[in-house]
């Protein structure tokens, strides 16, 4: 998200830096306006970990010295922000702390008694502070206990990389022309439930012939891949790894399955949703502020897999309804989840952090 961010930001003339240890895999080919700086940390033989949150801080403070930067827009609140914090006392006030929290460093992060005063303290140093949904607003307010106003600012998709036709021939290579794909892409972690992933599959493909794709690594990725040859469903599934171009993926993928015990955002439902592909999941954190229950997709209590399944079912086997959904998804998407939209809520944020005088001038006139 911030790198696609920071291109729309760059795109409408802004002068954009990325500062981290590695080149944004979506940032790819040279953009005007874009510049990147990696963070090389030094392991030094009296540390016992090479020090990175220190070489983040002090490369933040270079740059930000160097380019004649108005502010910083972090992600995560830590190590991020609590970095740009110490930035910022290398720097000057006039430098401007701008904190994303995408949900980790508060669903899990913020939990932790040894991280919560850190996490608190990044937050109440930034100049200004988004969530990425209401969901993770509240529940920011009720771990942490904090005053301090946080806007809600959605994640969004760039619909111009969901234009593309889906590829018949790409599709083929997975399903017959009479069977439905099935699409779960995560990182594999035990909150993302994967085995009612293949749970809601098998109770599908026994109505409705289907494949399942798996898109994305993680802990849990052995577990799928056994538990897929329990239920004798392993020829029946494709498991495609970590992928880059995802709105391909999704283009020949006929229902998105997620649910998922939490989800700050479902970025991956907005994506699918981008891409005219219904999603069927759970009705936790964030999800049904994407998903709307009976209109784009249809949502069921975490753990309820035969519920989830018999939506599923109905979906793909009513092409009337499926292409009513289809079309909600796709309209929802340009309406609430824009690019456009969401970066000037962000570049609002900005004016508002860096020029306070100019945007009271503004409203006052």
């Amino acid at each position: 998200m911030a790198t696609e961010l920071g291109k729309i930001m760059a795109e409408k003339g802004h002068q954009v830096h990325f500062i981290t240890d590695r080149m944004p895999f979506r940032l790819g080919q040279f953009h005007a306006n874009i510049f990147y700086h990696e963070v090389e940390v030094s392991e030094y033989y009296v540390f016992r970990y090479p020090p990175y949150d220190l070489a983040l801080a002090n490369k933040l403070a270079q740059v930000a010295k160097q380019e004649n930067l108005d502010l910083l827009h972090v992600h995560y609140a830590v190590p991020h922000a609590i970095c740009a914090y110490l930035a910022k006392q290398m720097v000057g006030d006039h430098l401007k702390v701008v904190t994303t929290l995408h949900g980790t460093d508060i669903t899990i992060l913020g939990h932790d008694p040894s991280l919560k005063d850190l996490i608190r303290l990044a937050i109440h140093q930034s100049d200004a502070v988004t969530a990425v949904s209401q969901d993770l607003k509240t529940e920011t307010y009720e771990v942490l206990s904090i005053q301090k106003p946080i806007d809600l600012v959605y994640n969004f998709v760039d619909q111009r990389d969901y234009l593309a036709p889906s590829n018949p021939q790409l599709r083929a290579q997975y399903a017959a022309p009479h069977e439905k794909i099935l699409l779960h892409m995560s990182n594999f972690r035990p909150v993302k439930r994967i085995e009612d992933v293949l749970d809601i599959f098998a109770r599908v493909h026994e109505k409705v012939a289907s494949r399942l794709m798996f898109v994305g690594e993680g802990p849990e990725l052995a577990k799928a891949v056994h538990r897929a040859k329990e239920l004798g469903l392993h020829d029946r599934v494709h498991y495609l790894g970590k992928q880059n171009n995802i709105a391909e993926i999704i283009s020949m993928s006929d229902l998105l399955l997620l649910p998922s015990e939490k989800e700050s955002f479902g970025l991956v439902a907005l994506e699918a949703m981008a891409g005219g592909v219904p999603t069927i999941g759970s009705n936790a954190g964030g999800i049904p502020e994407v998903v709307k229950h009976g209109e784009n997709g249809y949502l069921a209590p975490v753990g309820h897999t035969k519920e989830m399944a018999e939506y599923a079912i109905q979906l793909l086997s009513d092409p009337l309804l499926y292409e009513q959904f289809s079309t909600a998804g796709l309209l929802r998407s340009r309406s609430h989840f824009s690019a456009a939209a969401i970066a000037e809520q962000y570049e609002q944020i900005y004016y508002r952090v860096a020029y306070p005088k100019l945007c009271e001038t503004a409203v006052s006139s």
